[in-house]
This record gives C-alpha cells, sequence and structure tokens, in this order.
C-alpha cells in the first residue's frame, strides 16, 4: 500500500509545484460540532466523541460541501474492524488533526455496512487510485462527491502530510483538481460494466470440470482452502466445491472438502468454548484468527456444514451446527427475532486496556487454576504447547486429533471424552463471562438477516430440531412486520425499534432466496408469494433495462455519483448471482418465462468472467451447473408430504428444486397433483414428469437416472 501512497503523493507533489501562487489554508470556525451523537450505527457512535467534527452521510451533510465549496473527507469503516479502531486512536482523536480536518473539510464518517452503496463506490475508487483497497477507506472528495484522492490505513504522519497537500493543492489550483476527478469519475462508472451477451450459450458439463480442475491448482489439500494465508473461510466457493465433487464424483474434492471444514472447526479461528466463527485465520492452519465474530460468516457456515453433514455424514459437523446456532442465540439475536451484526474482534484485558482477542485467549496459569486435575488432559486435547501459543504467552485453543483419535490414544471412551469437553467448557465459558464482553454491533441488517433465517432453515432440514425451525419463522415474520413497506420496498437496517435507510439490491435477493428456502421446508405458499413480490418490485426498481442486470441501488436514489452493479462473487454471494438464482427458480414455481429467461439472460452476460477468473464467480457458477447438468423438480403432494419431505432431506440434492403441499393448490407445479388418499412424489423437468412414485427410494433412483 505504501508504494502507492508515495506514487499519488509524487501526483500531488508535482500539481501543487505547478500552482502560481500559495494561498493559505481556510480558518472557517463554522460547522464543528461532531453530529454522530444523533445517530444509531455503533461504529458511527463510536466516533461521537471524537475532536473531529464527523457528519453522517445525509442531504443536509452533502448540500453543506457544496454550500461551504469544501472538500468532503469521507472515512468508512465498521464496528468489529480493528484497524479502523488503531486510526480513530491515532488520528481522529487527535487535537491538532482534527483541526486540520475541521478547518479544511466536510468530514463524513460511513458505516460501511450501514451504507454498502456509499463504500462500493469509494472502494472503486481507491481501488483504481491505489491497486488495493480495504477497511478503514478514507476518500477525499470534491464538493459535488467525485473523488480526487484515496488509500485504507494512514499513520498520524502519513495522515497529516495528506491533510495539507489536498488543502493546500484544492485552494491554490482546483481546476488540476477537478479535471482528475473528472477521469476518475468516468473510471468507476465504466468499471464493471456489464457487456449484454446476444449469442447462445451452450452450457454443458465438460466446462464445467474443466473449472473445476483449474480451481483445484489453487487448494491447500493438506489445511485446506486455498493456498497461503490469511486464510478466509469462503462458504460460498466450498458450496460449489461441495456440489462439484457430488456431480462430478470427484472423491479427491470431497475429501478436500471435507477436510476444511474439519481443519477449520478444529481451529482457532472456531471458538472452541462458546462456539462461531472468527472472519478468517491469519496463518495457514486456521489456528489464529482475526478476533471478530460477523453474523454473515456464521450464518453461510452453518448452511454449508449443514449440506457437508447430508453428504458426508460426519457427525462432528451436527456439532458444529448447534454450537454455531447457541453462539447466535446467545450472543446476536433480539428478543424480536432478528440477528444483530457483529462481535468486535477487541476487547477488554484485565488491565482496562482493549486488545485484540482479550476474550478468547488464555495463559497456563489461567488454565491451570480453573481445571485442577484435569489440567493436564485438557492440555493435550488443546494443545497448550508450542503448537498452540500464540503472543504475550497466551494460547489460542487448537485441536489436532479427533474425539475418536483422542480418546484411543489416552485410553477412554468417547462418552467419557465428551463428558470432560463439557465439563471443560462450562467452568471456562463461566470464567470467561467475568471478562469484558467484546463490543456488540446491535444493529440489523436485511440482507445480513436473510442469511440467517437460510442457515435456521438449512440446519432444520438436516437435523430436523424444531426451535430452528421456530427461529427461521420468527425471523421471517419480522423482517416481514419491520423490513417490509407497504408498496412492497425494504428497508436496509433496523435499530432501537426504528427501520431506517432504503434497502440495497442484496437485501431483496437475499431475502427472496431465504423466504423460498423457507416456503421449501413448511410448504406454506405465502413465503413464495412475499418473494414473488419482492422480486417484481425489484425488476421494476433495480433492473436497468439496456443489461438485464440489476443495480445495487435503487431508482430512487439520487445522491451518488454512479449507479454500480454487484456482480463478484466474494465472501457473500453478490446480490445479481442471487437474483439469478432467484429467478431461476421462481420461473420453475411459477411457470413465468419472463422470469426464466431473465435468469439465462444474466448467465449468458456473466460467461466470459466465470470462463475467465471462475473463482469470483462461485455462486455464478451454481447456476451455470443447474443448465449443463440435470436439473429436477419434486413435487410432494397428499397428506405425508411433510413426512416425506423428511425422508428426502437425509439425501445431498442440490440439482433439485422442492415444491408441496398437504391441500390442493394453484401453483402450477402442484397443480392436480393432490391426492386424499394417498401421498406421491413427482419428479419432472420443465413440467414434464415421470410417473408418481408414494416411495422415497423409488423417487431418489429416478433422480439418480
Amino acid at each position: 500500500m505504501l508504494k502507492h501512497i508515495l506514487f499519488y503523493f509524487s501526483i500531488l507533489v508535482t500539481l501543487t509545484s505547478c500552482s502560481q501562487k500559495s494561498k493559505p489554508l481556510a480558518q472557517t470556525d463554522s460547522n464543528k460540532a461532531n453530529d454522530l451523537i444523533h445517530e444509531t450505527s455503533p461504529y458511527l457512535l463510536q466516533h461521537a466523541y471524537n475532536p473531529v467534527a464527523w457528519k453522517a452521510w445525509n442531504p443536509e451533510t452533502l448540500q453543506l460541501a457544496k454550500d461551504q465549496n469544501k472538500l468532503m473527507i469521507i472515512s468508512v469503516g465498521y464496528s468489529a474492524c480493528h484497524w479502523c479502531h488503531v486510526m480513530e486512536e491515532e488520528s481522529f482523536e487527535n487535537d491538532s488533526i482534527a483541526k486540520l480536518m475541521n478547518e479544511n473539510f466536510i468530514n463524513i464518517k460511513v458505516d460501511r455496512e450501514e451504507r454498502p452503496d456509499i463504500d462500493q463506490i469509494y472502494m472503486n475508487a481507491v481501488q483504481l487510485m491505489t491497486g488495493s483497497g480495504g477497511w478503514p477507506l478514507n476518500c477525499i472528495a470534491l464538493p459535488d462527491g467525485r473523488p480526487v484522492f484515496g488509500g485504507t490505513y494512514f499513520t498520524k504522519e502519513q495522515w497529516t502530510d495528506v491533510l495539507v497537500e489536498i488543502s493546500t493543492l484544492y485552494n491554490n489550483d482546483p481546476e488540476k483538481m477537478i479535471a482528475y476527478a473528472e477521469n476518475l469519475t468516468e473510471g468507476i462508472k465504466n468499471s464493471n460494466l456489464i457487456t449484454v451477451n446476444k449469442e447462445e450459450i451452450p452450457f454443458n458439463q465438460t466446462k464445467v470440470e474443466s473449472i473445476i480442475s483449474d480451481l483445484k491448482k489453487d487448494i491447500d489439500y493438506r489445511n485446506g482452502g486455498q493456498k497461503n494465508a490469511p486464510k478466509f473461510p469462503m462458504p460460498d466457493y466450498l458450496n460449489l466445491l461441495l456440489r462439484a465433487s457430488y456431480q462430478y464424483k470427484d472423491e479427491q474434492l470431497n475429501d478436500f472438502v471435507e477436510t476444511t471444514l474439519v481443519k477449520m472447526a478444529n481451529g482457532g479461528i472456531y471458538d472452541q468454548i462458546g462456539g462461531g466463527f472468527s472472519r478468517y485465520s491469519v496463518d495457514e492452519r486456521w489456528h489464529i484468527p482475526h478476533f471478530e465474530k460477523m453474523l454473515y460468516d456464521n450464518a453461510q457456515l452453518v448452511s454449508l456444514y449443514s449440506k457437508a453433514y447430508q453428504l458426508t455424514k460426519n457427525k462432528y459437523f451436527t456439532t458444529i451446527i448447534d454450537e454455531t446456532l447457541e453462539f447466535i442465540d446467545r450472543d446476536l439475536t433480539d428478543e424480536n427475532g432478528a440477528f444483530y451484526s457483529s462481535l468486535d474482534a477487541d476487547s477488554k484485558t484485565a488491565e482496562g486496556e482493549l486488545e485484540e482477542g482479550a476474550y478468547y485467549v488464555w495463559t497456563k496459569d489461567e488454565l491451570k487454576q480453573l481445571l485442577g486435575e484435569d489440567y493436564t488432559l485438557f492440555e493435550n486435547y488443546y494443545n497448550i504447547n508450542s503448537v498452540g501459543k500464540w503472543e504475550k504467552d497466551n494460547y489460542v485453543l487448537y485441536k489436532t486429533k479427533s474425539n475418536q483419535e483422542f480418546s484411543e490414544k489416552n485410553n477412554m471412551s468417547i462418552e467419557a471424552l465428551k463428558l470432560e469437553l463439557t465439563d471443560w467448557k462450562t467452568k471456562l465459558n463461566a470464567a470467561r463471562n467475568e471478562r469484558d464482553l467484546p463490543r456488540k454491533d446491535d444493529k440489523v441488517l436485511s440482507s445480513w438477516n436473510s442469511l440467517m433465517l437460510n442457515a435456521y432453515v438449512d440446519a432444520y432440514r438436516v437435523l430436523g430440531e424444531p426451535m430452528y425451525l421456530n427461529r427461521a419463522i420468527n425471523n421471517a415474520n419480522f423482517l416481514i412486520e419491520h423490513q417490509i413497506k407497504d408498496d412492497g420496498s425494504m428497508y436496509h437496517n433496523y435499530k432501537n425499534g426504528k427501520s431506517t435507510i432504503d434497502a440495497f439490491s442484496e437485501d431483496y435477493a437475499h431475502t427472496i432466496s431465504a423466504l423460498i428456502a423457507l416456503y421449501q421446508v413448511t410448504f406454506n405458499e405465502k413465503w413464495l408469494h412475499q418473494a414473488k413480490q419482492l422480486m417484481d418490485y425489484s425488476i421494476q426498481h433495480f433492473i436497468n433495462e439496456e443489461s438485464g442486470m440489476f443495480y445495487f441501488t435503487s431508482d430512487t436514489e439520487t445522491n451518488l455519483i454512479t449507479r454500480k452493479t454487484e456482480v463478484i462473487d466474494n465472501v457473500i454471494p453478490s446480490s445479481n448471482s442471487v437474483f439469478a438464482e432467484n429467478l431461476f427458480k421462481l420461473g420453475h414455481y411459477y411457470a413465468n418465462t419472463t422470469y426464466s429467461n431473465m435468469a439465462k439472460q444474466m448467465l449468458s452476460n456473466m460467461n466470459s468472467s466465470i470462463m475467465d477468473t471462475p473463482s469470483g464467480y462461485s455462486n455464478w457458477l451454481e447456476l451455470y451447473i443447474n443448465y449443463a447438468n440435470p436439473y429436477y423438480e419434486v413435487a410432494l403432494a397428499g397428506p405425508n408430504a411433510h413426512a416425506k419431505l423428511k425422508e428426502l432431506d437425509r439425501h445431498y440434492l442440490p440439482n433439485i428444486l422442492i415444491a408441496g403441499a398437504t391441500s390442493n393448490s394453484q401453483l402450477p407445479l402442484l397443480d392436480s397433483k393432490y391426492n386424499d388418499d394417498e401421498t406421491y412424489i413427482y419428479v419432472c423437468v420443465n413440467g414434464s414428469c415421470k410417473l408418481p412414485v408414494t416411495e422415497t427410494d423409488r423417487a431418489i433412483k429416478q433422480l439418480e437416472k
């Protein structure tokens, strides 16, 4: 990053030296109040007492910049971001730096999770300027919002130099800065443009197998995940490989995914005492995590472990599912059924200092005192030795043996070991609860809640625990009651009993996906119809008529310099890939050729990108497989449809769409299929069905053929 900063600084110095005459920096005293105390975002509230005169992003702030003809500093981060806290402590709490910022800029703090649309645009700008990006994201823009300079974390000295150089340049020669901003803004608008593909794409299995073969070159067969460090779980990527291992009968790939999930669950990235996953590990072994816990990671990983259990029948995965959902229920669930966003990486030490991981790590002395005579066994199980040591004589619990291997080595039964584990976790949880808890980001985001709703559905399908279905239904009711407006539009954010911020395409896409999943386990058609209504609203207000893709922001948003289109599948699948998947499914449910054609066109538009860089399009590839391989509609109709569904859910069947009814239904897939006397299973392709059967095993054989 420093190389890019220095390069850009050379441009600034050259421009500044060309100015005719140096004007003094602005000395305006107005508008120096920090307004963030009026916000609800935990991240913004963390900055509410900085000496910097922070404003929130809103029409009044944007107009203020224009009225005073001041540059804007747009500083983006999130509550659980460690380096955001570092830059705050070093720079934004510094009175002299605050003075420079307040006198020469309109300073805007943005929670990237609350406003992903703003983050998306200015992150794109920084990536174009420096070649990389990250958080904290600090971008300087003209009064009309067009960016002129940006980077991620700056030291106090670097940030001071940036403020002085940029302010001087803007005061002395604003025309040069405006010219640069025009070129950069044009680059932002043109980046990630989607080309409409008007040719027929032959989706075929051979291409998929070739892509999977290429992806296998970048995976770590020993430790799991992708090669090198840091290691991110990337659940959607692993979900693709899990599906490919099944549909293409690739045992090596199956072993790799199972190894990855076991290694992650054994590592420090997984909270061995309290359940749940941290965002990533800094090493190749999944040992030392970046300790923040994000709702979206844990949601997608619950879904992934659920599907992996279906395929592998590895009982260890059910433990991870249950413990992770216990963490969600305990730490990230509101009484109204909503889910909070995250837990911070930092928490206070015994001395009252904020430190990353302080809540989660242990010293030998602490463990000996808490566990007594059990310490030696615990030490061997969790590697309280050179393998598990971190820093400052702290240990991050880390498993290297399965319970079966460990119990055999120590001449004890599996049952006895499980009793020991329960006792250890009870004692250490009690001790940990005496510590200062990590800070919680208690805002509620529609998109992330929908991912968690989907996770509870997947866990229920696999484990059959009624409480998991209840959690999913409660959250769906919360979304409908609080986040979906009467006109069919959605809110993105919920906090302190109030819904705010018009939703983005990711909110609609993931909510539609979750409601379809909830229909598939309940057969309650109100969820499916609600999904269709949201899909129709999305088409009306987010679609790009030229490309057939969906903008990230609605056509009602007017305060941004451009509308972006999100297509790359990252830790969370892109909104467009999820929309395409939703259209594909809804096209089947409602026999709607408009939906089906839209899905196929979207996938066709992405064909070249998928072939060139498949690792960035894992969710698109799953849709591709739906076209390249047989894809089935499975309709269960009759009084025992739910019982038949439970039998079906014992199997990993990623290439089917479930529809079901315990009474007459007008859905095209179920129309005229219900019978009071018997429950039939129909295996169909594009509405054309094989002979109905009454036994699940026979239906499975039809799918295999």
